[in-house]
């Protein structure tokens, strides 16, 4: 009778134990909970952190190099719209030196109707075909060689003295005034000047020196841009590690670490994503804040060019995110990941069987990989990691070059990892079962 009332109460214990192991198994410990907590937040940090990250880096890079400046502006010294704002401005500054009445009294008498011919083929009055003859003579300077390489060089001078306008100090050829970035056309205007003497306008050369200003950028809120710019220079390249930083120890963390890598990856693609629009919409906003005395057109193409680096980072990034984010999908344990693992396999082995067919042997090679197969895959990943880290300034392409790169290797990998081992043999990887693969 007593052993069965131990019976009994060894049953209850057991039931009262498995009744505990299911509601604890239900409910997550709080040690579990604080640590999804804290990796979520860390995860959530680092995203939001990202955007800001590739601006900072975007301003570190134009500061600090004047060679990656001048390779961003260059081009706007072809563009049209660049190049007829700025003509039109020269013009306004020479015709503004111009005395008419002047001009015709130093032209020799028998000069003058020839002087009036040439410029009434113009048309209109004698005022207005002088400012088109002019504002022919400034366009043809601002579009030959000798403009690009003013443009070129002044740029390359300025870069300090431009960093220094958006960080306070004003001194050099590139100041702010009146809430705008302007650039001296001095040496523009001599190139027209030279142009105009030589057509005949001797007028031309009395011109004393012109000092005018082309406005780079222009914003009423020109001072809280320097405080910005300041302070995502001083952040430089280490916001964007900081943020990598948080979202991998977010993972690390985790206790689901391949959803969470998804989701930080993904969130860096999404961030970098919004950023692209902030940067589409503010280009809408600046232009239309504008005064009209500025061309909009050439203040978008101005736009267009500095923040060139920024979209490539911001579509860099926005990729990078996707293909990671794709990429610890693929290794997961889901029904369709799994498909698709089986779909490349089967492929794989398809290849294999049919080199077989032809006489291929992988000899020592095949059952080396085979077995360190692991470790090569991760050594794979690294070294197009480390690619990619050094790559000089990497674009979207980059990063899929280095992803079809890096399939491809590990396509060759899975081909030359030869299993000689028979199925059905017992023991460890790597015992003597025979050269013979499995038949596939």
């Amino acid at each position: 009778m007593s052993q069965d009332n131990d019976q009994t109460e060894l049953a209850v214990l057991r039931a009262r134990i498995a009744a505990l192991e299911a509601a604890a198994a239900q409910r997550p410990p709080r040690r579990h909970r604080m640590r999804s907590l804290l990796a979520a937040v860390l995860i959530v940090i680092g995203c939001v952190l990202a955007p800001i990250g590739i601006v900072a880096a975007w301003t570190s890079d134009i500061a600090g190099d004047t060679n990656r400046y001048v390779t961003t502006v260059a081009p706007l010294a072809s563009d049209p719209d660049v190049q007829a704002a700025v003509a039109n401005r020269v013009t306004g500054a020479v015709m503004e030196h111009i005395d008419l009445p002047a001009l015709l009294a130093d032209t020799a008498p028998d000069q003058r109707p020839l002087l009036e011919k040439a410029l009434g083929r113009l048309g209109g009055s004698l005022e207005g075909a002088l400012t088109s003859f002019v504002r022919d003579k400034a366009q043809d300077v601002v579009a030959s060689d000798a403009f690009e390489t003013i443009w070129t060089n002044a740029n390359r001078t300025v870069h300090t003295s431009f960093v220094r306008a958006l960080t306070g100090n004003d001194d050099g050829a590139v100041q702010i005034k009146n809430d705008s970035v302007t650039l001296d056309l001095a040496p523009v205007i001599e190139q027209v000047k030279d142009r105009l003497v030589k057509s005949g306008l001797k007028v031309a050369g009395k011109i004393p020196e012109i000092h005018t200003d082309f406005t780079v950028v222009q914003s009423k809120d020109i001072g809280r841009v320097k405080t910005g710019f300041r302070l995502l220079e001083l952040a430089g390249v280490w916001l964007p590690i900081l943020a990598v930083i948080l979202a991998v120890a977010g993972v690390l963390l985790s206790a689901h670490r391949r959803r969470s890598l998804i989701a930080a990856a993904l969130g860096f693609a999404a961030g970098a994503l919004v950023l692209g629009v902030v940067l589409t919409v503010f280009r809408t906003v600046y232009l239309n804040a504008l005064p009209d005395s500025v061309s909009q057109a050439a203040a978008g193409s101005v736009y267009d060019a500095l923040i060139r680096l920024l979209r490539t980072s911001v579509r860099t990034v926005a990729v990078l995110g996707v293909v990671l984010a794709l990429g610890a999908w693929l290794s997961g344990p889901g029904r369709w990941a799994t498909a698709v693992r089986q779909m490349w396999r089967s492929g794989i082995g398809a290849t294999r069987a049919t080199a077989d067919r032809m006489g291929l042997r992988t000899g020592p090679v095949g059952p080396f990989v085979h077995r360190y197969r692991g470790w090569i895959t991760w050594m794979l990943v690294a070294a197009a990691v480390v690619g990619y880290v050094l790559w000089p300034h990497p674009t979207g392409w980059v990063v899929v070059g280095f992803a079809l790169a890096l399939l491809f290797v590990l396509a060759v990998a899975d081909f030359l990892a030869e299993d000689t081992e028979p199925a059905g043999a017992a023991g460890p990887a790597g015992t003597d079962a025979g050269s013979q693969r499995p038949p596939a």
